[in-house]
């Protein structure tokens, strides 16, 4: 058996594996929980990564670009695979080719694995990148392939035209399995037909860190256990803030008020510390490749100097994690925390998926995000996603869950058995289909 797996998560080289966190957690564990599925499957993917990560994962790596490569002639080389498979599809002959549907003719199932980005939230990344990731899914179906929706999280659909194709590619997946219960909502909202669409949870659930022995130093080293005081890990990103872009720089202290309020509230009213921390990295290329710190670092050192610019804590009870770390070793210092504060839904999913109580800190700048909803909904802590625009919300999701972290501790170490097993079921519904 063939898979080819395409979608939104094909970007350049290094992106998956040394930048975003919650990419390759969900990544990872895609292809580990494919191979268990299918044992005898060969895999075949348009995402760009490293050849010790395609050894290990058992996992064939094609040019990108036969999905996107961010050039003018994306959209036009996609419209033509799209004239040839509609042809083919009337006719029953295939008049010319590309390398893209000589994959596509090769492979026994195509796997659309594109997380929150089949939607509006995939324009940011290039230039019609969600219409030409519709079209390669079209000229799958227009060649008969079985072709999924996996582990995603849909919309929204703000462009009329695109939206109309996107219901026609939509209703012609064999399958749709989603991560999460809110996009079927929205889906339906958006008169979609749902008919297909079943709802499990998030591959990441299931991605397994270091063991705590093998972080005995690192724990040492960033000082992450305290003897007397509880410490509470806390990530923000450019999402939470209110004003978008979320790459916008610099920044003004005063974008931080509410955040350092917050800070604030946890080390002199709850008496714990707090340890700021980014989820992305950054890296240098090769030849002289070094992992550096990402996009959410410059967060953590802001908030932490307009904390200390403040006065108003103890600044030896705030952290600020200045190193870079990978994904295994990152999820294992997660787990060490008494509770979490998320503005990343990975890093969420990271703490709730070792029982460690969180709260989620909602978009700060566009439409609010359901897909946070959803994965809150699915461990049942739904109440407790914070507005960035309310300081008071904010602290008061944060004090509810510190008042109710045990039991908090206990609902998850329930709930969360009972989730790793919906992920499993994310892939093991790809069975009805082959």
């Amino acid at each position: 058996m063939r898979i080819l797996v395409i979608g939104q998560v094909s970007v350049h080289w290094g992106r998956v594996e040394f930048g975003n966190i919650g990419n390759y957690y969900i990544t990872r564990t895609a292809f580990r929980e494919l191979h268990r599925v299918f044992p005898d499957a060969e895999i075949f993917t348009t995402f760009q990564m490293t050849e010790e990560f395609c050894n290990n994962e058992r996992v064939n790596c094609l040019p990108m670009e036969l999905f996107y490569n961010w050039d003018d002639n994306d959209l036009n080389r996609a419209y033509k695979e799209l004239g040839i498979a509609e042809y083919y599809s009337q006719t029953k002959q295939l008049i010319e080719t590309t390398p893209y549907i000589d994959e596509v003719l090769k492979s026994d199932l195509v796997i659309d694995f594109s997380g929150e980005l089949w939607g509006d939230h995939a324009e940011p990344v290039g230039k019609n990148r969600f219409l030409v990731g519709l079209i390669k899914d079209r000229v799958a179906q227009l060649f008969n392939k079985k072709t999924v929706l996996l582990a995603g999280s849909q919309g929204p659909f703000s462009d009329a035209k695109t939206k109309e194709f996107a219901k026609i590619v939509f209703k012609n997946f064999s399958i749709v399995s989603n991560r999460e219960a809110a996009s079927y909502d929205l889906l339906k909202e958006n008169g979609f037909d749902v008919s297909k669409v079943e709802n499990f949870t998030d591959p990441a659930f299931l991605f397994e860190p270091k063991s705590d022995d093998e972080m005995f130093e690192v724990f040492k080293l960033e000082n992450i256990k305290h003897e007397d005081k509880e410490t509470v890990g806390y990530i923000l990103c450019g999402f939470n803030m209110l004003e978008g872009p979320y790459d916008k720089e610099p920044r003004r202290d005063a974008e931080f008020i509410q955040f350092a309020e917050s800070v604030e509230y946890i080390v002199n009213e709850l008496g714990a510390r707090v340890c700021l921390m980014s989820h992305q990295n950054g890296f240098d290329l090769p030849p002289n490749f070094k992992l550096i710190n990402g996009r959410d670092f410059p967060y953590a050192k802001q908030l932490y100097d307009v904390v200390e610019k403040r006065g108003l804590v103890n600044m030896s009870d705030v952290l600020c994690i200045s190193r870079p770390y990978i994904p295994v070793e990152l999820k294992a210092i997660i787990k060490q925390f008494d509770m979490f504060v998320s503005g990343r839904i990975h890093g969420f999913v990271a703490a709730v998926s070792q029982n460690v109580p969180t709260v989620i800190i909602n978009r700060g700048f566009g439409a609010k995000s359901h897909r946070n909803i959803g994965f809150a909904r699915s461990v049942g802590l739904e109440e407790y996603i914070a507005d960035p625009h309310s300081s008071s919300d904010l602290i008061s999701k944060i004090d509810k869950c510190w008042k109710n972290k045990e039991e908090l501790k206990l609902l998850l170490s329930k709930r969360i058995p009972e989730v790793k097993e919906k992920a499993h079921d994310c892939f093991n519904s790809l069975l009805k289909i082959i």
